[in-house]
């Protein structure tokens, strides 16, 4: 197998020829085909996550076809096109876990931070956190909805049934979750880094009621606000743009100091709350959603040898939606750095 492996926190990923590894027992094998770039492998790489495991594969959003299965593996075939998510493994006995709240287990393992990932052409992944995807759609296409997607899906859970939405940072999770909130309804205001001009008419194109800067207002209040930007001075700017009673949901797995405000733009009963992982029930009713109301992933393709490019051009935001990754045998890719697949 190959992969681009991180061997030191802020270096760069580095191409490797490794064994093929077979799978253990619960585990299953995958041909990777498509992964997608996350803002979180760009905490890993900087050291933003701490503790990973070095040297570490990165990558969490994993579309693959299986051609090995372990021991003890039931419900999965050789041949099926699945993925793999960002919650790689839970312990299944601690308070959490025995709760169903294993989002929240006490002893995980994250794919592509202290497991193997799919910046490679194989994975290896525990048979219980693997997705079957169908037929429908491709391979590069699914690969964001394994987190942008997931994780865009658990916060507007967590947000409420709010008719007004606020999404602070346009990227790929919001671009996903926008398509989402539409379809139930609701009217979307899409805030953007000031000079963003290029995302907010992105923003608009998908059906954004309004789109504009993340210091500006919005023109009417929120009923649920949710930050996908890193950047903790947002917390008071949403809090801000928020009905009484209204909620502040913070779906990053990492995200910048929160400046000192004002209690007053806390009080009256607003909330702030942050999203944490993701279970597999949220993966099994947002898979079967996003097919049902014909999901559009807006993506840009690097070979597997470019993951570097890939990370540097999501930190410099040079692409609308998300980056994903496919192996440099892919015949359109052979002689051009990116390709569109809208």
């Amino acid at each position: 197998m190959h992969a681009m492996v991180l061997n030191k926190i802020g270096s760069p990923l580095l191409w490797a020829q490794l064994p093929d590894r077979e799978p253990g027992v619960g585990e299953v094998r995958l041909k990777v085909t498509a992964c997608g770039v996350c803002r979180t492998d760009l905490h890993v790489v900087d050291g933003e996550l701490p503790n990973p495991r070095l040297p570490i594969i990165p990558g969490h959003e994993v579309v693959g076809r299986i051609d090995a299965i372990g021991s003890g593996v039931e419900g999965l075939a050789i041949g099926e096109r699945v993925g793999v998510p960002w919650l790689g493994h839970t312990c299944g006995v601690c308070p959490y876990c025995l709760k169903h709240q294993e989002n929240l287990c006490d002893h995980p393992a994250f794919t592509g931070y202290t497991r193997d990932g799919g910046f490679a052409t194989s994975l290896i992944a525990d048979a219980r956190y693997v997705f079957a995807l169908g037929e429908e759609g491709t391979d590069a296409s699914l690969a964001p909805l394994l987190c942008a997607g997931l994780i865009g899906w658990r916060a507007l859970l967590i947000g409420g049934e709010g008719k007004n939405l606020g999404l602070y940072g346009f990227g790929a999770a919001a671009h996903i979750v926008a398509q989402v909130a539409i379809w139930q309804g609701r009217s979307v205001f899409a805030f953007t880094r000031p000079s963003d001009i290029p995302t907010q008419a992105f923003a608009r194109q998908l059906g954004a009621t309004w789109a504009g800067a993340s210091d500006q207002s919005a023109p009417e209040l929120l009923d649920v606000a949710i930050i996908f930007a890193t950047a903790g001075e947002l917390v008071p700017l949403a809090l801000k743009s928020v009905r009484k009673g209204g909620r502040v949901v913070c779906a990053g797995i990492h995200m910048s100091p929160i400046p000192e405000f004002a209690y007053d733009l806390l009080w009256g009963e607003r909330s702030i709350v942050s999203v944490a992982n993701l279970t597999r029930q949220d993966g099994i009713d947002f898979l079967r959603l996003a097919q049902e109301i014909g999901v559009v992933t807006h993506t840009t393709l690097y070979p597997l040898r470019l993951a570097n490019q890939a990370l540097e051009d999501l930190r410099a935001g040079k692409f609308e939606g998300a980056a994903v990754l496919v192996p440099d045998s892919t015949p359109s890719l052979l002689d051009q750095g990116t390709h569109h697949d809208d």
